[in-house]
């Protein structure tokens, strides 16, 4: 059979382009397939239901990748990983503060009190004091050398427990009261006098007014014999606060004192320097004890 020119009529397909459902003019005297044109509407609505639906799901996968990608990029700007300092930004690309920073006024501990500050008057100095508060105990060690502590004594009468030059000077600054221990070791004895003055200028004009023959009274009994009675002995003289300390060391038997007895300097060199520690002390006590009010 032959077509002519045009071919073979084609198959209608509703989904192929220029595919036409076929028609007969009324001259063959057939009417349209109606429910082929339903059919084919039917299949266009679903697939545009399908379509639209598939979209929505794309659409939703989309979103929800780049709500992922904001909150994966959202936690690895605030940790920075380990050693990748470099991917911190520079500071120029901080931003600039538009606040006022607020400043404080430089604030310094008080300075600690100053210890030589209570012991420098009758005002401040108010602690105890006695023979055995300035010197307690039964014997005193300095270094390995351990002495025995002696016959203590107190007065208020200063110039009693003084001789020579020493009374004069004693009077002449108000001297209150004359404090004296002594101590021994071997054959060898030390007094120590501890004159109390109201202040610290009395103190240290009893000092520079005192000269060589400027001597506290030795202490002797309760089984320390008599010494510097009348025999050479060494001497010092030193000031602290409203303290002035006078030493007198020599021998218990009674010989001269000479510039080749070094255990004698020792002896008052040691009891000296222990008594300038007590007097200290004394202050650092009373300080702290302010410092805690």
């Amino acid at each position: 059979m032959s077509y002519g020119q045009g071919g073979p009529p084609q198959q209608w397909d509703p989904w192929k382009p220029n595919s036409q459902q076929p028609w007969d003019g009324g001259g063959s005297g057939r009417s349209p397939d109606w429910a082929a044109l339903a059919d084919a509407s039917e299949a266009r609505a679903k697939r545009r239901r399908l379509l639209f639906i598939g979209g929505g799901a794309l659409a939703t996968v989309a979103i929800g990748t780049a709500v992922a990608v904001a909150v994966v990029s959202a936690n690895g700007g605030n940790e920075a990983s380990p050693g990748t300092s470099s991917q911190l930004p520079g500071t120029s690309d901080l931003p600039s503060p538009t606040g006022t920073v607020p400043s404080f006024a430089p604030t310094s501990a008080p300075p600690p009190l100053d210890p030589k500050d209570f012991v420098a008057s009758a005002k401040k100095d108010k602690a105890p004091l006695s023979p055995d508060i300035l010197f307690p105990g039964t014997q005193l060690t300095m270094g390995e050398t351990v002495y025995k502590k002696g016959p203590t004594a107190d007065t208020k009468n200063c110039a009693s427990a003084a001789k020579a030059t020493l009374p004069k000077v004693l009077n002449d600054n108000d001297c209150t009261r004359l404090i004296r221990v002594t101590y021994t070791k071997d054959d060898m004895a030390v007094t120590v006098g501890v004159a109390v003055f109201d202040t610290e200028a009395q103190a240290t004009k009893a000092k520079q007014q005192a000269d060589k023959k400027s001597v506290v009274k030795s202490l002797s009994g309760g089984g320390v014999k008599d010494f510097c009675s009348g025999a050479v002995c060494r001497t010092t003289t030193n000031a602290y606060g409203r303290y002035a300390y006078f030493t007198v060391a020599g021998f218990t038997a009674g010989k001269n004192v000479t510039e080749k007895d070094t255990p004698v300097f020792t002896t008052g060199d040691d009891l000296q320097e222990f008594t300038f520690r007590q007097i200290r002390r004394r202050g650092e006590a009373q300080a702290s004890a302010a410092a805690n009010e």
